[in-house]
């Protein structure tokens, strides 16, 4: 792949998660009016809200970083970025890929939340510092059983960590989710879906009634927009991830109505989030660790040993 190359795949996969993303969050909040009788947002009121905030100041906090502070919404931004990229040149071109790519999204998928603990505790707000703890918790809590989900497909499709070879195994003989072991799989892989976007129940880092938007309280202007982006782009990145592991890559060429499939498939996944957020109470860190360390973990290791079985 040549540089103008990789530059397109950067740029499209940009414009792709951040149109996209724009796109789950106004469905998230339209939905969840809907849940409690509203009306609730205009379909462009995401990019509103964007333009809105880069057109305000951004205030550095007195005592704290100002490098790490401004850096930590980029590094995140970047980080979602490229895995967009990634996946994007995986569904055009599933041969063409390298081997660890699966690797690399893995890492990459993790550097949001890390951007978001750097610029708590650059921030030097106490508030801030509790938001980034409790970040670092949940990265730690739903990040193992997330991993052994992962292996599921990968052991289906030969133990390969190539995101092509792993979507053209699909192709050929079916689904990881058409089996006990991706059943189970997938929908632990949702549940730390849901903790990895920070959304309900799991949104202790940010939790605006207890720590008045925790990591992100002293963030404003163009700085808080770029980290709104991200978690918008995140709600696009990391629903996709589980899709083409789960269920393989649009096969857009043999017929649109595959297309149609995966684009319901999504506003399923979209769905599920919206519906877990408005329907559960938000957990203490404590009890997030518990669900995820003392339940979803167990399970996660029960999909791989069935995986191995053949199950």
């Amino acid at each position: 792949m040549s540089l103008l190359q990789g530059i397109g795949f950067l740029i499209g996969g940009f414009v792709v998660a951040a149109v996209i993303g724009m796109f789950a969050h106004w469905f998230d909040r339209k939905i969840t009016a809907r849940v409690q009788w509203r009306v609730g947002p205009p379909f462009f009121q995401p990019l509103y809200d964007f333009v809105k905030l880069l057109a305000k100041e951004v205030v550095v906090p007195e005592g704290g970083s100002r490098f790490l502070f401004l850096a930590a919404p980029l590094f995140g931004l970047a980080s979602v970025t490229v895995v967009s990229a990634l996946m994007l040149r995986t569904v055009i071109f599933p041969g063409e890929t390298f081997v660890g790519d699966l690797i690399v999204v893995i890492y990459l998928l993790t550097i949001p939340s890390q951007a978001v603990i750097l610029g708590a505790f650059a921030s030097a707000n106490p508030l801030a510092s509790l938001g980034g703890s409790r970040e670092m918790k949940l990265i730690l809590s739903y990040e193992l059983p997330f991993l052994l989900v992962i292996l599921v497909p990968v052991i289906k499709a030969g133990a390969t960590i190539k995101m092509g070879s792993i979507i053209e195994y699909q192709a050929t003989s079916g689904a990881a989710i058409g089996s006990l072991s991706g059943v189970i799989a997938f929908v632990i892989g949702l549940l730390c879906m849901q903790a990895k976007l920070a959304k309900v129940p799991f949104d202790a880092p940010e939790a605006e009634t207890e720590i008045m938007a925790g990591a992100y309280i002293e963030y404003s202007g163009a700085a808080l927009g770029l980290f709104k982006l991200t978690q918008w782009m995140m709600m696009f990145a990391v629903p996709f991830f589980l899709m083409m592991l789960f269920i393989g890559a649009v096969n857009w060429q043999q017929s649109w109505l595959n297309v149609v499939f995966a684009v319901l498939i999504y506003i399923g996944i979209l769905l599920f989030i919206t519906l877990v957020r408005n329907t559960n109470p938000r957990l203490r860190i404590d009890q997030i660790m518990k669900f995820f360390w003392a339940k979803m973990t167990p399970l996660a290791i029960l999909a791989v040993i069935l995986a191995f079985l053949g199950l």
